[in-house]
């Protein structure tokens, strides 16, 4: 029988995809990792596989703090549709969240320490939006997305030649980051003016550079 959710279900649902988010090798893709079997690295030195993980590492903290977004703003979105497209698209970043983790476990490293620094900040942020209004929340998944692929397109070029698994997983997030963009703009998201972008754009900057190797 079904019956409306209680705010002890919601919070017991927001602490168990904490854990699933913060914890290492809990979050379960629903799609299989771009990094097939059939795709293999050519051999790489100690340095190429160091550069790899760095790259790695800052996209899997992405991730974190894309959970961490949408959960902020699924708690205090005032549309039900807004919500539901929140947890959708929540489901669909958990995959990438996966595929980082297992790429990293792959290289012999570890996701970021700062970690759960950045998802407290990030879930903060989504909730405000979320509390002012749909219209700017939706416009904040648009810009985040679109800063992610533009990083994601980056590390394309800056990953080793050798490590074609990582390009694998990166190519398909970036389809999908230009997916979850678009559809927040068709859904009523504003589109945020070129400073606050370039707010957003530093904030990136500071994150990418702790987590490269912390």
């Amino acid at each position: 029988m079904n019956r409306n959710s209680s705010r002890s279900d919601t919070l017991i649902h927001q602490f168990d995809t904490v854990l699933r988010t913060l914890v290492p090798h809990a979050a379960q893709a629903s799609r299989s990792s771009p990094a097939t079997p059939e795709v293999h690295d050519d051999p790489m030195d100690e340095e190429e596989c160091r550069h790899a993980a760095g790259l790695m590492r800052i996209n899997h903290t992405g991730e974190v703090c894309a959970q961490a977004l949408y959960q902020g703003q699924g708690l205090t979105a005032k549309l039900s549709a807004v919500r539901s497209q929140m947890r959708e698209a929540a489901r669909e970043e958990i995959d990438h969240l996966a595929w980082c983790d297992e790429r990293l476990e792959e290289l012999h490293d570890r996701p970021s320490l700062l970690n759960p620094l950045f998802y407290a900040a990030s879930f903060g942020i989504g909730a405000v939006a979320g509390g002012v209004g749909d219209r700017l929340s939706l416009g904040l998944v648009s810009a985040t997305e679109q800063q992610m692929g533009r990083h994601l397109e980056e590390h394309l070029v800056e990953l080793p030649s050798a490590d074609r698994r990582s390009r694998a997983v990166l190519r398909q997030m970036a389809i999908d980051e230009a997916h979850h963009a678009q559809l927040a703009l068709e859904a009523g998201g504003a589109r945020f003016p070129a400073p606050v972008k370039f707010g957003m754009s530093l904030m990136a900057k500071v994150m990418t550079k702790s987590v490269y190797r912390v």
